[in-house]
């Protein structure tokens, strides 16, 4: 029996990277679906640059879901509820890897529609699944930094072995979570290996704040590879 699945999909490495694998699993990944937070600090979805899940799933050629949530704790996930019910779908993907809050309330979803949800990365050696990432083709670039150790220069900076390195140093000097799931930082794919188009940025601005910063995206599109 062939899995329809729909994938959580902020454009972010981990949703982006676990639509690839669920994938390669053979499965149809029918719907990508992003919720858009009207705050930033939303306990369940991330908001930095989550305009260009728009032109990110183009380029994946996948149809996208979108909705506004006004990012209250708990109430949010009436908003995915409303979202996915009315896919017709097996189950729900999502990028979680290390987060017990963000897995158990997509796993309390799924049981209250009767699918079944699916965390490809989770538990997953964090290092080892950057690596895997910049070995698979994808390009992925930092775009907002918000724990002790980074500074202005990692705004903007492609995920490469170098920087896995300095994200290892990182961890050994502040004991930061190395894929950011602790919210230590934030990424935007622009390409990969199941990408048609890649996503160039036009514009963009730095925001930093004594010791976190933001790398907004002001303008982009997409161009074939």
């Amino acid at each position: 029996m062939l899995m329809r699945v729909a994938a959580l999909f902020s454009g972010g490495k981990d949703s982006v990277f676990a639509v690839y694998i669920t994938q390669q699993y053979g499965w149809d990944v029918t719907h990508l679906v992003s919720l858009l937070p009207k705050k930033p600090d939303s306990w369940m979805f991330h908001s930095l640059n989550i305009q260009y899940t728009d032109l990110l799933a183009k380029a994946i050629d996948i149809p996208l879901v979108k909705r506004a949530t006004a990012a209250e704790k708990e109430a949010e996930l009436d908003d995915l509820t409303q979202v996915l019910q009315d896919l017709e779908i097996d189950g729900v993907v999502s990028g979680a890897i290390a987060s017990e809050y963000q897995r158990t309330r997509i796993e309390k979803i799924c049981d209250e529609l009767g699918i079944k949800s699916f965390s490809p990365l989770w538990h997953k050696n964090q290092e080892l699944l950057l690596r895997d990432q910049v070995k698979a083709g994808f390009h992925i670039i930092v775009v907002g930094v918000f724990a002790e150790g980074f500074d202005e220069t990692w705004l903007g900076r492609t995920i490469d072995e170098k920087t896995i390195d300095a994200l290892v140093s990182l961890q050994k000097k502040h004991g930061i979570n190395i894929a950011g799931e602790g919210g230590e930082y934030e990424t935007l794919v622009l390409f990969g290996p199941m990408f048609s188009k890649r996503l160039v940025i036009d514009e963009s601005e730095k925001e930093w704040n004594r010791d976190s910063g933001v790398f907004q995206v002001k303008k982009a599109h997409l161009e074939d590879d």
